[in-house]
């Protein structure tokens, strides 16, 4: 391989793996396009709907089925699309376009001729799919002056049952996590059509995200993903500030930002998120103000606007790979937005998580299911 984890580490390919159609992986690649393989894979199989994310790190910064792009979205790309290939992973890289940044694409059906267009056209290193329309290579191995990263997976192949690692000497094994995820929401729950694609999509996310995490999914899309926290709270306070960030993107403010000439998109996109988010420094606020005019700092600096529609947030579905251990997680999620909660349950604090979901008048649904990931 190009290097393994780092550059100073050599690394090589034993066996396995998917075909690489153009340029040469790393250790850091291969780990992205295989997490992020299983997952759409998985996605797609449980919702009929094509299946898309957006890979950074070993964690999922975005994931979405086919759905409706929104206004918001199509006007920050440049692009509407129907509900199809390109419409999944346009609404997984719009929900943390700043993670999204140089991700491992993954789609979970082959790769059509639009959907190569859109990706030539956004910061991406590498692309893993289960093949590939004519002309689709030729199109995408132009990326990156002909090292854009293709690998071809195989979508309909059987998975392996074992999984091995070696760490520090140590050699393990263990079953590879192939519960029933669809069998694991009750029938009971009252999870029915939209709602339960958005269960199952947070699943399907929570398994493939490193643990701690908690996957928010509202429409078919996961608009924040909280990964790799040593509490839970913090992940349900992570994944939902990146969904009220997704969610302040489409006010009226931020939607108004002037054209900048010569902007590029992505530089557009920061500042959007910066403004949502009254996240800039003070150097970054005189930066902004240069840009955009005095008007627009004004805004930004204005009390209340992100608070009232913060609370327009709602009918979103919040799942978790681990259980709930405290009602603080229900208390926070409430502030986003969440009207259903996904949890294995079994807390010794389980009836006060479910007391609390009670109290602000959320679903709480117990699979007995733990999802972690590492």
């Amino acid at each position: 391989m190009r290097y393994g984890m780092n550059p100073h580490q050599r690394a090589e390919l034993i066996s396995g793996g998917p075909r690489i159609r153009n340029g040469e992986p790393s250790l850091i690649n291969l780990l992205d396009a295989l997490n992020a393989a299983a997952l759409v894979r998985e996605a797609d199989e449980l919702t009929g709907r094509p299946a898309a994310a957006s890979f950074k790190h070993v964690s999922p910064a975005g994931a979405a089925v086919a759905g409706v792009v929104d206004a918001t979205a199509a006007d920050d790309w440049g692009t509407g699309g129907d509900e199809d290939l390109c419409s999944a992973y346009l609404r997984a890289r719009d929900a943390d376009p700043k993670s999204s940044f140089g991700d491992v694409v993954a789609l979970s059906r082959p790769v059509d001729a639009t959907t190569a267009e859109f990706l030539r056209s956004v910061i991406c290193d590498a692309l893993i799919a289960p093949g590939f329309e004519p002309g689709v290579v030729a199109t995408l191995t132009r990326k990156r002056a002909g090292r854009f990263l293709l690998l071809e997976s195989d979508a309909r192949g059987p998975q392996p049952t074992r999984e091995r690692r070696e760490v520090l000497g140590a050699t393990i094994e263990q079953d590879r996590d192939a519960a029933d995820l669809a069998a694991a929401l009750p029938a009971a729950s009252g999870l029915e059509g939209e709602a339960r694609v958005d269960a199952l999509l947070g699943m399907v996310v929570a398994r493939y995200t490193q643990s701690n995490s908690v996957a928010l999914v509202r429409d078919g899309m996961a608009i924040g993903i909280g990964a790799g926290q040593q509490n839970r709270v913090d992940c349900v306070r992570l994944a939902g500030t990146k969904a009220r960030i997704w969610w302040l993107r489409r006010h009226p403010f931020v939607r108004e930002l002037p054209m900048v000439p010569g902007m590029r998109r992505q530089d557009r996109l920061n500042w959007q998120i910066r403004f949502a988010g009254r996240e800039m420094t003070g150097r970054q606020l005189a930066e902004f103000g240069g840009l955009f005019g005095s008007e627009m700092v004004r805004r930004y600096d204005e009390p209340g606007w992100r608070e009232e529609w913060a609370a327009g947030l709602a009918g979103v579905t919040l799942v978790s790979d681990g259980f709930l251990p405290f009602r603080d997680n229900i208390d926070h999620a409430a502030e986003y937005g969440v009207s259903t909660v996904i949890e294995p349950g079994g807390s010794v604090r389980s009836d006060e998580v479910r007391a609390a979901a009670e109290e602000h008048d959320i679903l709480h649904v117990a699979t007995g299911l733990r999802l972690f990931h590492h």
